[in-house]
């Protein structure tokens, strides 16, 4: 019987590179607890799949789309009877900042970041950062198996320094607890017993910044 969360993670973010299994993992865990899922919706950006064709082209206005959507998602945050159960998302406002670092130009990225200071996207803080960590050759694996059409064309550097990028911007988070998780060789979908060790280390948390891994 795998562990219930505990009461003090009204608000779960689930985070990490693209192949990671965040999204995967936010419906199982909110599911299991019977709250609600905030889920990204990639599929509704009408420039993702020109972006990873021609991203000089498309970065921009990519970028621009995902943060006016994160940040519509995230007004939803600051309804209260949204906590009277547990919400689990599988972004944070933060990774916006990520891509745009990534993927645009300087002068591109000076107007993004005027854009997102005018717009100013808030959310809560969360009680919990779950960090879905992966090797890029594991990264690239995921997402060629899993056919999105329009990830075909993600270059396999890009995934890299992607996963590179968390990485950074992980090592120096501090604004909420923080669970590292190796996915490498953990299948939460197809192995209940891995998503049963995961949440008992949730409910086993008793630092800010703890690490789970399974060797094969």
């Amino acid at each position: 019987m795998a562990a219930k969360l505990p009461d003090k993670y009204r608000f779960i973010v689930i985070e990490g590179p693209i192949g990671a299994g965040k999204t995967s993992l936010a419906r199982m865990m909110s599911r299991h607890a019977g709250g609600s899922a905030l889920l990204e919706d990639p599929d509704s950006n009408p420039f993702l799949p020109g972006f990873y064709q021609d991203r000089a082209r498309y970065a921009l206005p990519t970028q621009l789309y995902f943060l006016f959507q994160r940040a519509t998602q995230l007004r939803a945050l600051s309804q209260p009877d949204l906590f009277a159960g547990i919400t689990i998302a599988d972004f944070m406002i933060d990774k916006d900042s990520l891509f745009a670092r990534l993927t645009l130009s300087d002068d591109e990225y000076s107007l993004y970041r005027q854009v997102y200071e005018q717009l100013k996207p808030q959310a809560p803080a969360p009680d919990l950062v779950i960090y879905l960590q992966a090797s890029p050759e594991k990264l690239i694996e995921r997402v060629r198996r899993r056919g999105v059409a329009y990830e075909r064309d993600i270059p396999d550097d890009y995934l890299a320094r992607l996963a590179e990028t968390y990485t950074r911007f992980f090592y120096q988070y501090d604004a909420a607890p923080v669970l590292i998780v190796n996915s490498d060789n953990l299948n939460f979908v197809d192995q209940p017993g891995d998503f049963a060790l995961l949440l008992s280390r949730i409910a086993g948390m008793r630092g800010p910044r703890e690490f789970f891994s399974m060797g094969h």
